[in-house]
């Protein structure tokens, strides 16, 4: 794990320790000896994180990093603040101002390295869903940046994993405040309450008993349903080995004993924050995945997704010995709906045609709408005798019931033409089994529509 660690501080021997130190643990190291040299490297995406000082001349690190989190194009870049200062205030106005850490000077080498490399994994994690992110502005999906921005970090939902009641009554209370609190007093269930419950954080003491905390820490981490959830660690001040093999292990941030009500409160507010901005994140991804490969109107698979698919099941049909059958549907005369009711109309036609092509087939077979008008579905393990029988009761229920348009002030009758193939056998392919059942498509329309043809064999 390696990353590109800016380091900001105005005095030259502070940046050459810290350089030093990172270098060593083979990281990148880029330097800035001012506020505002910082922001203009972040500005440039130049950095993967940065370790910042609180205290310089031109614009002190509070003021650098509210700017940094302010930013849309820099908010997401992790902010660890290096200070003197080691008073629980001034913990709290650094992360107030969007500071994923404090590290107090002098800095233990041990938890400067787990730290960085916390943060630079979770880092490499959020770049790659801006990546497949910023896609889909091109499809006018909105960016999540500045909602994430303005996001408060409130009202999330909060569980608790403590079984010393006198120290989970005291961080609930605290947290009622903001978020929405649930308690697990019980280590053995705590695994499976955070699976179930969609939970914004997770807040695990490290002081179990008779339970080992670090365990549960990697198994929340490792299932799917909670791989995504953040963790904050509650620990003792002499217990720097556990919460560093926490940090290598997956855990998001740490909290030492005496908890100080204001940072506990900064803390979760701050993990709230970066759980919804990835999960807008992967959001986005989910849609532009879905709109690259379904139709915006129908909600059916477009051509492309059909192409791509429709080889894979034939391989997989000649392989295993089974049939497969296509059909390509056409609704009769579409252009005339078009023309005499208006595109509105027509779309209306679209939509319920594909709502009914769903409730006539099976949850394994394929429905695609690949052009205007026109429809394939791909049915695996079906002959072309059951094809045909399919094909014909979904003629029948098309024509048997007029489709509503304009709002349902009016029904319009509507009829359909299809055409089926079916494998042949090994030397098939999708080009030639498409164009079999456009072949008989044709031949359905030609002689008067409304009507099922199968491909001559």
């Amino acid at each position: 794990m390696t990353a590109r660690v800016l380091v900001v501080d105005d005095v030259p021997a502070n940046v050459r320790l810290l350089e030093a130190r990172l270098s060593a643990e083979y990281f990148d190291v880029v330097t800035a000896m001012s506020g505002q040299e910082a922001l203009t490297i972040c500005e440039r995406a130049e950095c993967d994180l940065v370790l910042l000082d609180v205290m310089m001349p031109d614009m002190d690190g509070f003021e650098v990093c509210r700017r940094l989190k302010t930013n849309p194009a820099t908010h997401h870049i992790p902010v660890v603040m290096v200070t003197a200062l080691d008073q629980a205030s001034d913990k709290v106005r650094g992360l107030e101002a969007g500071a994923d850490d404090f590290l107090t000077k002098p800095i233990a080498e041990l938890a400067l390295i787990a730290r960085v490399r916390s943060l630079a994994r979770l880092k490499m994690v959020t770049d790659e869903l801006r990546m497949r992110v910023m896609t889909s502005h091109e499809i006018g999906i909105e960016s999540p940046e500045r909602e994430a921005v303005a996001d408060t970090g409130r009202d999330g939902r909060v569980l608790i994993v403590d079984d010393r009641p006198s120290s989970y009554e005291r961080i609930a209370s605290t947290l009622a405040i903001e978020q929405a609190v649930e308690i697990e007093a019980d280590p053995n269930e705590a695994l499976f309450r955070a699976a179930e419950g969609n939970y914004d954080l997770v807040i695990v003491s490290l002081g179990l008993e008779n339970f080992d905390a670090l365990r549960l820490c990697s198994q929340i981490r490792s299932l799917d349903r909670t791989r995504n959830v953040p963790i904050l660690a509650v620990t003792e001040p002499d217990n720097n080995a556990r919460m560093v093999r926490g940090l290598e292990i997956g855990v998001n941030d740490y909290l030492m004993r005496p908890i100080d009500k204001n940072e506990l409160l900064a803390r979760a507010r701050s993990q709230v924050r970066k759980r919804r901005y990835t999960e807008r994140l992967r959001d986005n991804v989910q849609i532009s995945i879905e709109m690259a490969i379904t139709d915006a109107l129908t909600g059916l698979f477009n051509r492309r997704y059909m192409e791509n698919h429709l080889g894979t099941l034939i391989e997989q049909a000649a392989a295993r010995g089974k049939p497969l059958a296509v059909m390509v549907l056409d609704i009769d005369y579409f252009k005339s709906i078009n023309d005499s009711y208006g595109h509105d109309a027509g779309d209306d036609v679209l939509r319920d045609f594909a709502l009914r092509i769903k409730r006539s087939i099976r949850g394994i077979d394929l429905a695609c709408r690949v052009g205007g008008e026109e429809f394939v579905i791909v049915m695996p393990e079906t002959d072309m005798a059951v094809a045909a029988m399919v094909a014909e009761r979904l003629r029948r229920r098309i024509a048997a019931e007029p489709f509503p348009i304009c709002q349902g002030s009016q029904r319009l009758p509507v009829t359909l033409s299809i055409g089926i193939a079916a494998l042949r056998g090994q030397d098939d392919n999708a080009a030639t089994l498409i164009k079999r059942a456009d072949q008989a498509l044709y031949r359905a329309k030609r002689d008067g529509r409304n009507r099922v043809v199968p491909d001559a064999a």
